[in-house]
Parts: C-alpha cells; sequence; structure tokens
C-alpha cells in the first residue's frame, strides 16, 4: 500500500489572517517608544512644563534628591531616550524592554506610594512591558535558563 506524498506545487497554503491581534505588539512598542523618549527628551529640555506639586511632598522630594545627586536623574532620563529610540525604530526591542523594566517599576511605585496623581500612566505603562516582554518571550528563553555553561 503506497502513500503519495503531495509535492508543493498541490499543496495549497491557508490564507495569512488578517486581524487586529497581529498588529498589537507593534502598536504597543510604538506606544512604549513614544512616552519614553518624548519624556526622556523633556527631562534634558524641559518642554512640557511639570505639574504643580506642593514642593513639601514626598514626590516633590524625591525629585528634588534624584536631581541632587548629579547623576541619577540624567542617567534615568538618558535610559529612556535610549530605549524610546530603540522602540520606535524596532532595534534590539527585547534589550531595550530590559533596560526600561527598572524605570517604569519605579514609576508605578512612585506614583503608588508618594504621587497618586498619576497612577493610571504607570499602570498602562506596566501594563504595555508585561505585555510587549510576553510578545518576546523567546528571546529571553536562553537569559532564563537554570543552568547555562559559558559559550565560547
Amino acid at each position: 500500500m503506497a502513500t503519495s506524498i503531495p509535492n508543493a506545487s498541490t499543496t495549497v497554503e491557508a490564507p495569512q489572517k488578517k486581524s487586529l491581534a497581529r498588529h498589537l505588539p507593534t502598536g504597543a512598542r510604538l506606544l512604549l517608544g513614544l512616552v519614553f523618549f518624548v519624556f526622556g527628551l523633556n527631562g534634558f529640555f524641559d518642554f512640557i512644563p511639570p505639574p504643580k506639586l506642593d514642593p513639601a511632598s514626598p514626590g516633590a522630594a524625591f525629585g528634588i534628591a534624584m536631581k541632587a545627586t548629579g547623576y541619577l536623574f540624567w542617567l534615568v532620563k538618558g535610559t529612556e531616550v535610549v530605549a524610546g529610540a530603540m522602540f520606535l525604530a524596532n532595534r534590539f526591542v527585547p534589550l531595550a524592554l530590559a533596560l526600561i523594566a527598572p524605570v517604569i517599576v519605579n514609576i508605578f511605585l512612585f506614583h503608588v506610594f508618594l504621587e497618586p496623581s498619576g497612577v493610571e500612566l504607570s499602570v498602562v505603562l506596566l501594563a504595555l512591558e508585561a505585555y510587549l516582554a510576553w510578545s518576546y518571550r523567546a528571546a529571553y528563553r536562553p537569559m532564563l535558563g537554570m543552568r547555562v555553561t559559558a559559550g565560547a
């Protein structure tokens, strides 16, 4: 009893699904990139007026302390600009997600504990980060191995 194997000319490929879901990672990446690129540049050039905060509030004190270190504020804003550019250019996106993750966690915790007025945007940023990390999970699989040998 012989079975025939169809050759490439007789097989028909299923048409690719045209759904909105295939564009969600791109939209999330662009939104995250735009937010961090713009707000990161704003840290250097102050083109968006800052919100009015009570100078005695913990949130204002935290911002003043970050700037007073002489490097921390600029490091965070520089990281935001670089990661935002990487998201917008669609280059090294898994690396950009890893770089910006501590910044997003800090933004979220800042708004939860110090300045609750902006917690909504921080939740959106956290959700976008988690969604994109899940979308690019294959890139993190080798890094998350329990026992890995050093390569040459």
